[in-house]
């Protein structure tokens, strides 16, 4: 023990406290009928008052930002639900005013590309060039997205819904310092993601990199998920390594193309 650090010890102390412990212990025993003996006896206005009934512990209740989580939810399932077509849910989502993103986001970054076309892609949150041009993928990893595209014939300036791709993030705003969103702000956007897959009516979902599949899937690990084809609802969906990942591990980026092609491969089925 003489090697703990200060942190572990601090790690350890506040353990024991969760575990119940309420009395340090020293290391040399004490004789405590001992000092009952030698303790003059105190007067009965000056004794200490009978111990509290026991609290239930923290973590017995839901704190109250887990409580605004699940009322968020809530109302975000109730206003998407109520989206008749892809304009009513945009106004849905701005009008949305339960994230704290909103309100430090410059724009709404809704979507792009062909709505009904065949292949929708799911990415995480808009960067700073996406807020700035109010579409999605369209920095850095983005244009890396273009060229992915491209290779299995798709376009998400495309005008024919069999070429064309329509992109949208789980959120529709951009986080600040371009942090990843937290868990609870995926919670409260993923109702209108899901609303806006059922609107576009793709025939496949691609999910791109960790975050919209933690919104939608409820899953993490993007490096064991990607590849496998799963159902999102009723829709196929193909989980795939961010584009952003791949400039942080080129090494993977062979990975990316086999999932490429078994996107490819799937459309061509369902010609």
């Amino acid at each position: 023990m003489d090697d703990l650090g200060f942190h572990d010890a601090l790690a350890m102390l506040d353990w024991q406290i969760e575990l119940g412990a309420d009395e340090a212990i020293v290391d040399t025993p004490i004789d405590r009928f001992g000092l009952a003996e030698q303790a003059p006896s105190a007067p009965a206005a000056q004794m200490a008052p009978a111990p509290r009934a026991a609290q239930p512990m923290a973590h017995a209740t839901l704190p109250p930002e887990a409580a605004l989580t699940i009322n968020a939810v809530a109302l975000a399932q109730e206003a998407s639900a109520a989206a008749q077509d892809l304009a009513g849910l945009k106004a849905a989502v701005a009008g949305f005013a339960h994230c704290p993103l909103r309100d430090t986001a410059v724009q709404l970054v809704f979507a792009d590309g062909l709505p009904g076309a065949r292949v929708m892609i799911v990415g995480e949150a808009p960067g700073r060039e996406e807020e700035q041009q109010g579409k999605p993928f369209v920095g850095q990893a983005g244009q890396l997205l273009d060229k992915m595209l491209e290779a299995i014939g798709l376009d998400r300036a495309a005008t024919d819904p069999a070429h064309a791709v329509y992109i949208a993030n789980v959120v529709p705003w951009r986080p600040p310092q371009n942090r990843k969103p937290t868990p609870e702000e995926l919670a409260m956007m993923a109702p209108f993601m899901r609303r806006h897959i059922a609107l576009a009516a793709p025939d496949l979902v691609v999910l791109m990199g960790n975050a919209a599949c933690e919104a939608l899937l409820g899953q993490t690990g993007i490096t064991r998920l990607r590849g496998e084809w799963v159902t999102l609802d009723t829709c196929p969906a193909l989980p795939m390594l961010h584009p952003a990942y791949l400039f942080r591990r080129p090494q993977d980026k062979a990975l990316a193309w086999a999932d490429l092609l078994s996107l490819k491969a799937r459309l061509r089925g369902l010609s």
